[in-house]
């Protein structure tokens, strides 16, 4: 159905739902959302990666008309937890990326990593309305993706808080009134830590972020600020601005989610408690909105809030993502795959705190830019930066 169909639908039809990443921190929270408000959803297909328990209890939870393993080895465990139902069973990769072909109106894209891309692009592909979660769609593959976005008359709508933030407050009608965008970060666990004890600093420690709850992956990158710099790169393919209109600004309290100001001097910003279903509510329920049980904001509570410019020596991950965007082209490709072995390394105890960011620059420093005109493209290079950020993280292996 194309996304001028579906805002014609009557408001008191259900909007049907295929979630891509169900057992994921996003895809649980969506769940949440639509476990309270069945009469507002209906759930088509949901897929995990290997939880095949959350997956299946989800699916018969929401009344599924489909659950996806992407773990081929777990197909018959899938099968089994969901006999008696009516739902569907597949698996495997082919099966992940014919889920998001399926005619739901809305598809939430938040399976983690590279894996996501393909998927997600079909989504893309039919016209759905798509909220987007997945980092690597616009980051891995941004100019490519947003041709096909806008070939297929799709909808874009940020998950991430920042993102959805600017989304909320950005006069899509006259984006020459916009002076900058301001993208907030808590800043992570380490902000006032010196940089000498980043050297010790362990994955329990890197995951252990002071406002969200997040999966492991994304903590670490909360914690080296690479999450922001990726969120930078987002922003560019998101909003119609310049790389000089994005601005990255700490903000420890994480009320203010983003802001957007405009010529005449105003600021506007979305405000709200530090908890992904607000930003996922808004995106589910779009162009309306929906009840969310995030806790209510109470600034007589908070009291103070205060910001800080980022750290470039702490947090050189900001420098690298302008650096990749500048560059354009497979840069960003390659600074998100050698970021994902990186800290894949580090949560192993493998690499160093540190070493995440000197593994990311020593990539993108040894494989020069290319065009992504392709899907096959975008993979050819993450599989290449994968393979030189193992063999020189190798190199500082602990």
């Amino acid at each position: 159905m194309a996304v001028e169909e579906l805002l014609n639908i009557n408001e008191n039809e259900r909007r049907s739902v295929t979630i891509l990443g169900s057992t994921g921190s996003v895809g649980t929270s969506t769940i949440d959302l639509i476990l309270r408000s069945p009469d507002r959803f209906s759930v088509d297909t949901l897929t995990g990666n290997s939880n095949v328990a959350l997956l299946a209890e989800q699916a018969i939870g929401v009344n599924a008309k489909m659950a996806v393993i992407a773990d081929e080895t777990r197909y018959d465990d899938l099968k089994s937890a969901l006999s008696g139902t009516d739902i569907e069973v597949a698996a495997g990769r082919t099966a992940l990326i014919e889920a998001a072909t399926r005619p739901s109106d809305w598809v939430m894209a938040s399976i983690v990593g590279a894996a996501g891309l393909a998927p997600t692009l079909e989504a893309v592909r039919r016209g759905a309305i798509v909220g987007l979660a997945n980092k690597e769609c616009l980051v891995s593959a941004g100019e490519f993706f947003c041709r096909e976005v806008a070939a297929a008359r799709a909808r874009l709508i940020p998950v991430d808080s920042e993102h959805s933030a600017i989304y909320q407050v950005f006069d899509f009608d006259r984006p020459e009134r916009v002076e900058r965008i301001v993208l907030t970060a808590s800043g992570g666990p380490f902000r006032e830590r010196s940089l000498d004890t980043l050297k010790e600093v362990t994955p329990a420690q890197a995951v252990a972020h002071p406002n969200w709850d997040m999966g492991a992956k994304i903590s670490v990158d909360s914690a080296t600020m690479m999450n922001k710099g990726l969120e930078y790169i987002e922003a560019f393919h998101l909003f119609p601005v310049t790389s000089d209109q994005i601005d990255i600004l700490v903000h420890p309290q994480s009320v203010i989610h983003s802001m957007v100001e405009y010529v005449d001097a105003s600021v506007l910003a979305q405000l709200g408690t530090p908890d992904m279903r607000t930003p996922i509510a808004f995106a589910l329920a779009w162009p309306d909105r929906m009840e969310a049980p995030s806790p209510r904001l109470k600034l007589e509570d908070i009291q103070t809030l205060t910001f800080e410019a980022p750290d470039p020596v702490r947090f050189p991950a900001i420098r690298l993502t302008r650096e990749a965007l500048d560059i354009g082209g497979s840069a960003p490709t390659v600074l998100n795959a050698a970021n994902e072995i990186a800290v894949g390394l580090f949560l192993q105890s493998k690499l160093s705190f540190l070493d995440i960011a000197y593994v990311v620059e020593e990539t993108m420093g040894q494989i020069p830019k290319s065009t992504l005109g392709s899907l096959d493209d975008v993979y050819a290079i993450d599989t290449e930066a994968r393979r030189v950020a193992g063999e020189i993280a190798a190199k500082h292996a602990l």
